[in-house]
């Protein structure tokens, strides 16, 4: 299954709503046979994590419970099932994946706090989500890659590929950035839209290969 997330706060401008979509009608004409699943975490978003939710956590750690089909042993008051009735849908979609696209902007060097509300509510001690493959495709403002003097303040792969493997203990990740976006309307930027240009083309060619 290709279970496909957008975080975008845009809809119709979104670069990076653009990319996962590319991606995910070319894997869904691959694989006309596997199940899709679509999440709009902008339009419909997770609700943030409770204090019912930490308990969920602390009894999987206390009593070593490291089996996803297991967690539910962990539910033992009202508020707690409140908690799972969040987590059991969501958790129940990636453990069904194959792969994990995720289309998100950078927002203020970082991930928009949709995407990171999904992540908390999915994410638990000692987990493994191992031969699944993650896939990210982004946009952001300016140029972030290596060698730019902005690289320093990339939080948003950096931050999701160190997740993805110290949570998940996932390291096939990929990632398809469309950068200097801001080139489009900043006149700052104006002499960087051809560069921006080219980064949005490579990004659309790659998330359709």
């Amino acid at each position: 299954m290709l279970l496909h997330l957008d975080a975008s706060a845009r809809r119709a401008s979104s670069f990076s709503r653009r990319l996962s979509a590319v991606y995910a009608d070319t894997w869904r004409a691959a694989h006309p046979d596997r199940p899709y699943a679509y999440r709009d975490l902008a339009a419909q978003p997770v609700p943030h994590i409770g204090e019912a939710w930490t308990e969920l956590c602390d009894h999987l750690l206390e009593h070593k419970i490291t089996d996803i089909s297991r967690y539910r042993e962990a539910v033992r008051t009202p508020a707690q099932r409140q908690a799972w009735a969040v987590v059991e849908p969501l958790l129940d979609e990636v453990v069904a994946a194959e792969v994990i696209l995720i289309g998100t902007p950078m927002y203020n060097y970082s991930i928009p706090s949709s995407l990171k509300a999904w992540l908390d509510q999915i994410t638990f001690p000692k987990m493994s989500l191992e031969g699944r493959s993650f896939v990210v495709t982004s946009a952001r403002g300016g140029a972030y890659g290596p060698g730019t003097p902005r690289e320093p303040y990339d939080h948003q792969e950096r931050y999701l590929r160190d997740f993805f493997k110290g949570h998940f203990r996932v390291e096939d990740v990929t990632f398809i950035h469309a950068e200097l976006v801001n080139a489009r309307l900043d006149p700052a930027l104006a002499d960087l839209r051809d560069r921006h240009e080219e980064s949005l083309a490579a990004a659309l060619k790659e998330a359709a290969r």
